[in-house]
């Protein structure tokens, strides 16, 4: 029990100096795209069947899946900045099938629609594999399986709750056997139907190549000042002129709605990743690590981390840092006492790869909803749909979340439409200074938590019985 075992075995300083010393700020996946051709900005106004707002994974996705469903249709995506840039670009490339945030999540929110759900999240990973076999998508596509590993002692009980339902129980020798950590204690291996590895930012760049192969147009450089109901049909401000859209769809992630009903819905937390210098032979021997799955431990403020294909190893989560107002801004990107965390809890894992680099080093926001799960809803008479509060999860999520968006424009009732997840709206979260003063106290009580054999003080209790648990 006690303190983690992050803190009871501290990697040297001098090593964490080392492997930071070259390291620079930049999202490998981004720089590891190479050079496109941008797309360029709208100019002027415009017609169009379906306006998508943000060219993230849940703008592009409704716009690959429009096109799949009507071929005939007018699809224009607006992005702000360029495709992929944002969360969907910088996070970790898990794709889980998962639509809940884990099953514990679900059971907790949705009991009754969890076997639903969770057949659904392995039909729509399916649908991701799909997709990629059928357009040729270069982007790294893996269907690995997921290890949850346990690095404290009353962790390991809740892994063998799980044995036979969400995977198969390994104990210390098996799990040290697959990745040989000494901070593992046992683990749980999710097999491949339920997780998958991507690279990120190629997902996004070859997403948008197909939405344009398939007819589509995408606008880079387009920001979205407002929106309003306009006849049949929706008006659209832009910094490039206005859209006259017959529906609209919102995707918009962290950043502030364009409908006030949505503004507290979510708060922008940052999230920051280190990745290393490619691994020798001499160095992947000494960890093993051949099944190539995706890997997280089950602290509160957990890690997750996984292999590239060139055998690079991305490292990153623990600090999940908010700032007051909710502010998002470029330089909340780059944070070098969370990088030093990160570093030292990286060689603590693999204590066997002192003197290893960090190549890169990055940051970037995460929408947080209070269900820990996206949420969905449709506004002005229903030609607007939004998606948003995916909390980390939204690689795979995004795609159902698509799907979902069309069927309410459709106004059509369909199995996705009906379900609790979808129909209902979770709690937002308070406006400011109550906002900081909640998220942070929440961060503080998880971390205490984790250095109290998991035992949760009486305001988690509280957000617990309220529905605002914060479970990882």
């Amino acid at each position: 029990m006690g303190d983690t075992v992050f803190e009871r075995r501290p990697a040297p300083t001098s090593a964490v100096d080392h492997s930071l010393s070259s390291s620079r700020q930049g999202v490998f996946w981004l720089e590891d795209l190479g050079d496109r051709d941008a797309l360029e900005p709208l100019t002027g106004d415009t017609a169009t069947d379906l306006l998508v707002v943000g060219g993230g994974y849940t703008g592009l996705w409704t716009a690959l899946r429009a096109l799949e469903r009507d071929p005939s249709l007018r699809v224009t995506v607006v992005e702000a900045k360029t495709i992929g840039w944002a969360a969907s670009g910088r996070n970790g490339g898990f794709v889980e099938a998962s639509l809940t945030h884990g099953a514990e999540n679900g059971a907790a929110r949705w009991p009754d629609e969890l076997h639903q759900l969770e057949r659904l999240g392995v039909e729509n990973l399916d649908g991701i594999e799909e997709t990629v076999a059928r357009y040729g998508l270069d982007c790294e596509f893996e269907r690995t399986g997921y290890l949850s590993v346990a690095v404290e002692p009353h962790q390991v009980p809740w892994l063998t709750e799980s044995d036979g339902e969400g995977g198969r129980f390994l104990d210390q020798q098996e799990i040290r056997a697959s990745v040989n950590s000494p901070t593992y204690l046992a683990g749980l291996a999710v097999p491949p139907r339920d997780s998958a590895l991507v690279h990120p930012a190629k997902l996004a760049a070859e997403l948008a190549r197909v939405v344009r192969e398939l007819g589509g147009t995408i606008h880079e450089r387009t920001l979205v000042r407002g929106l309003e109901k306009s006849g049949d049909g929706v008006s659209v401000r832009t910094s490039g002129g206005t859209v006259r859209a017959q529906q609209v769809v919102l995707g918009t992630n962290a950043f502030p709605s364009l409908l006030l009903r949505n503004r507290l819905m979510t708060v922008p937390v940052y999230d920051y990743v280190l990745m290393t210098e490619p691994l020798t032979a001499e160095q992947k021997a000494e960890i093993g690590w051949e099944g190539r799955q995706g890997i997280g431990d089950l602290a509160n403020q957990f890690h997750y981390y996984r292999q590239t294909a060139d055998d690079r190893i991305l490292w990153g989560g623990y600090d999940a840092i908010y700032h007051a107002g909710g502010r998002i801004r470029p330089e909340y990107d780059r944070r070098p006492a969370s990088y030093r965390t990160l570093a030292s809890h990286f060689l603590t894992t693999f204590p066997q790869l002192e003197g290893i680099r960090f190549s890169h080093t990055w940051g970037g926001v995460i929408d947080t909803s209070t269900q820990f799960s996206a949420f969905f809803g449709s506004a002005l008479g229903g030609r607007v749909a939004y998606a948003a509060g995916f909390t980390g999860l939204g690689v795979g999520a995004t795609r159902f979340a698509a799907d979902v968006m069309l069927d309410l424009l459709s106004g059509e009732q369909t199995e996705r439409t009906q379900l609790e997840m979808v129909r209902k709206r979770p709690l937002p979260f308070p406006p400011e200074p109550a906002a900081s003063i909640g998220v942070n106290a929440t961060r503080w009580s998880l971390d205490r938590a984790d250095h109290n054999g998991g035992r949760r003080n009486l305001l988690l209790k509280t957000l617990d019985a309220l529905g605002l648990g914060f479970d990882s």
